[in-house]
């Protein structure tokens, strides 16, 4: 039994049957030679009484003395008890980035998030995350992966943190699953690039003349009437666009002044609402057999796209930088201006965090300035006065 070295390999010659060539200097590692010449470094060794044969990899690809540091490990771990088969056929048997990810998307996110969040996390996988690590081995994957593709979206600083986020998600289950050891989540420690929440309100100047906007392409006919219902029921409400995108009839209770919604993103909820709110529903045509508000050219269907509207709209309106969401935000700052506490706001948005509706505490302090500012500005045109 010579050392394995590249000579003796060279010199193994193939015969009828597959045969192991043994080294004479690590015990328990050999060459397995096939009847077509193919060389495989391989280890013996017996871990709790069980005797295992563990391939290292094929001549070639890994030299000898690769294969003979890694046959050390191995035959050092199952003398420590550990069986090294477990770890190499989960490596062997561990499915694709790609094929995580299918699983992730038909056993996780179908089941358990809302079409939107589908949409988002299914966008993430196919644009983003499998284009970089899809080939690669679940098992492979290690943080240097995760954080230079992380780094490779620097650009788009918010879609790098999704994506991220969406990462982490995905090789939590993979431990969930037993497709990587407990605590090896890649994603640990990488840190998220720094995102500029953005804050746009309206003010009373804006809001008049959006208003205008509104009823000159509601008259002359330039965009659709659930269009601009859609947007008025927007400023009103303070619904997200999805609310109000999939509001249907049976939702709305006017005598109640009432929206129930089976479902948003935080749940079932019901949406308050007065006298403007009611004339505006009150006002929008029922379609028989359509059982939407905000219905769609399709026969049965409701609209699907109100961002193009909406860009022609703010654009007449000079309000360029103004997004549907910042509707919902300067609804919030309007409650906050007429003295309506950060609970009540929370109440009104269907807000189930306290921090998601915390974000507007800075805006409750406007009163409190304007207050101030009358009661110095009087006092101080009290003492400037030095009189006759």
């Amino acid at each position: 039994m010579p050392k394995l070295t590249k000579r003796t390999i060279d010199q193994a010659e193939a015969s009828d049957r597959t045969q192991v060539v043994w080294d004479d200097e690590l015990r328990g590692f050999g060459l397995r030679v096939y009847p077509n010449g193919r060389k495989v470094f391989v280890v013996k060794c017996r871990v709790k009484g069980r005797q295992r044969f563990i391939t290292i990899g094929r001549h070639g690809p890994i030299t000898a003395d690769q294969a003979r540091g890694k046959a050390f490990t191995i035959l050092a771990e199952a003398k420590n008890g550990d069986d090294p088969a477990i770890d190499t056929d989960r490596a062997r048997k561990a499915p694709t980035v790609r094929g995580l990810g299918e699983r992730f998307l038909t056993e996780h996110v179908a089941v358990r998030c809302k079409p939107t969040t589908q949409y988002e996390y299914k966008r993430a996988v196919d644009l983003f995350i499998n284009p970089k690590l899809g080939t690669r081995k679940v098992t492979d994957i290690e943080r240097r992966d995760i954080a230079e593709l992380h780094h490779g979206l620097r650009h788009v600083p918010y879609q790098a943190n999704r994506t991220l986020g969406v990462l982490s998600i995905m090789f939590n289950l993979a431990e969930v699953w037993g497709l990587r050891p407990d605590g090896s989540n890649p994603c640990l420690h990488v840190k998220r690039f720094p995102e500029q929440k953005r804050e746009r309100f309206l003010s009373p100047e804006e809001y008049a003349a959006l208003g205008r906007t509104l009823r000159d392409v509601e008259k002359n006919g330039s965009e659709t009437q659930s269009a601009i219902n859609a947007v008025r029921l927007l400023m009103l409400t303070g619904c997200r666009l999805g609310e109000i995108m999939t509001l249907k009839w049976d939702y709305v209770n006017l005598s109640a002044r009432e929206l129930r919604l089976p479902d948003s993103k935080t749940g079932a909820k019901v949406v308050h609402f007065g006298e403007t709110v009611a004339r505006v529903l009150e006002g929008i045509e029922r379609i028989d057999g359509n059982p939407w508000v905000i219905t769609g050219r399709k026969e049965g269907g409701r609209l699907t796209d109100l961002q193009h509207p909406w860009r022609r709209i703010r654009a007449q309106a000079g309000l360029d930088d103004v997004r549907l969401h910042d509707l919902r935000h300067s609804f919030a700052s309007g409650a906050l201006s007429l003295g309506e506490g950060l609970t009540m706001i929370g109440k009104l948005l269907g807000h189930s965090q306290v921090q998601t509706t915390a974000r507007y505490a800075h805006l409750a302090n406007d009163p409190v300035k304007a207050a101030a500012g009358k009661i110095s500005d009087f006092i101080g045109a009290a003492i400037a006065d030095q009189g006759p």
